[in-house]
């Protein structure tokens, strides 16, 4: 048995990049933070953390300096009211309490859950009526110093939101599930 509103929400998901001027209230974005809560990661360590960049400083400056000069992502994230920074907590994920690796994966998991973690926040913003786009082309030493993140924390990705100017853009086309999936 399927939720039709979930396959409804992922399949009509889509990365919005430009924004009324409005911003989102730190209502919703607690819900949608509270919502993404709820994403699967290693061990329950529930590694991602949400800095929310509303001071129009700080957005232009991760705007001007920290996209490694990718104009386009310049323009999206001067373009959003407000800039979410995803950070992860470093050293949990994927580790035994030694501090060693449990797998061959290494610390990598801390990436796969901080991607769950902000998949899950997008979506739960979709439903919301908030629109996000997550980018991944950025320095993340100059970010991590323009959102003063704390010690042990890394940069996972960056996603601009608000709520969505003109109609969303159409879906790409998609592989097949046969082009997909390989059965044993």
């Amino acid at each position: 048995m399927t939720d039709m509103e979930t396959i409804k929400c992922i399949k009509e998901r889509r990365s919005i990049r430009k924004f009324k001027a409005e911003p989102v209230s730190r209502e919703v974005i607690n819900e949608i933070v509270a919502a993404a809560s709820y994403a699967p990661s290693w061990k329950n360590t529930q590694i991602t953390r949400y800095v929310v960049v509303e001071d129009p400083a700080v957005k232009a400056k991760i705007a001007e300096e920290c996209v490694l000069g990718f104009e386009y992502n310049s323009k999206t994230i001067s373009r959003a009211p407000q800039l979410v920074v995803a950070t992860y907590v470093s050293g949990r994920s994927g580790f035994e309490k030694d501090g060693s690796y449990t797998t061959s994966k290494e610390d990598r998991w801390e990436n796969f859950d901080a991607g769950i973690a902000v998949q899950t926040f997008c979506l739960a913003a979709h439903d919301m009526g908030v629109g996000t786009v997550v980018l991944g082309i950025l320095d993340d030493a100059k970010v991590a110093e323009a959102i003063h993140a704390p010690e042990g924390e890394k940069i996972g990705a960056l996603i601009p939101i608000g709520y969505p100017e003109g109609d969303a853009p159409t879906a790409p086309k998609r592989k097949t599930a046969e082009e997909l999936v390989r059965y044993l």
